[in-house]
């Protein structure tokens, strides 16, 4: 029985046929899915036109050099549904009475962004009640405080 299943057979035209539908058929599928992944996945664009960015380039410059001279920072925590940014000065103390907006979303996604706005917390920072879903997430911290041009940051942090 098992000479019969196992003798050699002659390799016939339909054979190649089939060997070659099964080669191009398994290039073309893989080639199809990676084009579809390529199509809903995140286009990676930044700005809309690149030509016109480059041009406001310098004074994007200045403005964070400027930005940096004042020597703020930020921190991010989430735990129990809150997000909280605590704002500090270059005298490590915090900054009370400052309008604080994040735009909370997947660093290579826009699907799951959302723009909240952080209100006063009792112990020094801002926070807002917020669903995150497991993962890497970045925040886009806009703060405006009295006197002063806004003042901008992005913070990545991992929700558990």
């Amino acid at each position: 029985m098992l000479r019969r299943v196992f003798r050699p057979e002659k390799f016939t035209g339909l054979h190649m046929i089939g060997v070659m539908a099964l080669f191009f058929g398994t290039i073309i599928s893989v080639n199809l899915t990676l084009a579809v992944f390529a199509n809903t996945s995140w286009s990676g664009l930044v700005v809309e036109n690149s030509y016109i960015a480059s041009q406001h380039f310098n004074e994007l410059t200045a403005e964070r050099t400027a930005q940096a001279g004042r020597g703020w920072t930020a921190t991010t925590a989430y735990s129990d549904g809150v997000f909280q940014v605590d704002l500090r000065d270059a005298a490590s103390r915090p900054l009370p009475g400052a309008l604080v907006a994040a735009t909370i979303g997947r660093p290579a996604t826009e699907r799951d962004d959302r723009t909240v706005r952080l209100a006063p917390l009792r112990s020094g920072g801002y926070g807002v009640t917020t669903d995150l879903a497991p993962g890497i997430w970045e925040a886009q911290v806009r703060v405006e405080a009295t006197g002063e041009k806004p003042w901008q940051s992005a913070i990545r942090f991992v929700v558990k």
